[in-house]
């Protein structure tokens, strides 16, 4: 269709025609060579060919970064799995019901290097119900666990479980992990509560992705069974 001279050429009229027509440059190969393009790193003129150089170049630096990405999260994600696996050895370890507890904080402290760990377990059985993991619960308490469907990280203040900790005052990021029977989003009311807490105000903040805290809290569910009436 024939273009009204009385209407002036648009810049979408040019690049509608430039796509249409793969052979223009073909017909005018000189052209190629006298386009001048500003440059992205400064404002001297290139050619085009120097110029897709450049956005090839920018390309492949950004493909590099983003490989360099999922190395680092890949390497970061073997270390966690390793000590996941290092701590549920050790609860598998532990021979005395009694023990596994203490044992399941302390690994957890020393394998992922925690500052403050609490655990409180509640409807034990009742060889258990002295030791001091079975108490201290409100009902307010264990309402709150069980209201969680997942790994709660961030700042909780005023709630009972920042009290379990030994040094309560210096918990500045908390993860609160609700510990019930089966999958840690199941519909299982909680039987217990782990708290991990850190004084560094990022290292449990809110929207962190919890994957590796469910694990925890699937495997520390499944080891603490043992404490339950059969």
């Amino acid at each position: 269709m024939a273009h009204d001279p009385m209407t002036p050429i648009t810049e979408d009229d040019i690049a509608n025609y430039l796509v249409n027509s793969p052979d223009f440059f073909e017909r005018h190969a000189q052209l190629l060579a006298s386009v001048q393009l500003t440059s992205p790193h400064g404002n001297r003129a290139v050619s085009l060919q120097e110029r897709q150089a450049e956005m090839l170049r920018d390309k492949i630096k950004a493909l590099e970064h983003r490989i360099m990405d999922m190395v680092r999260h890949g390497n970061d994600n073997m270390v966690i799995s390793d000590r996941v696996h290092r701590w549920a050895r050790a609860l598998l370890l532990v021979t005395s019901s009694r023990a596994l507890p203490a044992t399941l904080v302390t690994e957890l402290q020393n394998q992922f290097m925690v500052p403050q760990v609490a655990l409180k377990v509640w409807e034990v059985d009742e060889r258990y119900r002295e030791e001091p993991f079975a108490q201290g619960v409100s009902e307010d308490a264990r309402a709150f666990a069980t209201s969680l469907a997942q790994p709660y990280c961030g700042v909780v203040t005023g709630i009972e479980a920042v009290g379990w900790l030994e040094q309560p005052d210096t918990a500045m990021s908390l993860a609160l992990i609700p510990l019930r029977a089966g999958a840690v989003n199941g519909v299982a009311p909680a039987f217990g509560m782990l708290v991990l807490a850190s004084p560094d105000p990022q290292r449990f903040e809110p929207g962190m992705a919890t994957d590796f805290l469910e694990r925890i809290a699937e495997l520390a569910s499944a080891a603490l069974s043992r404490l339950r009436p059969r």
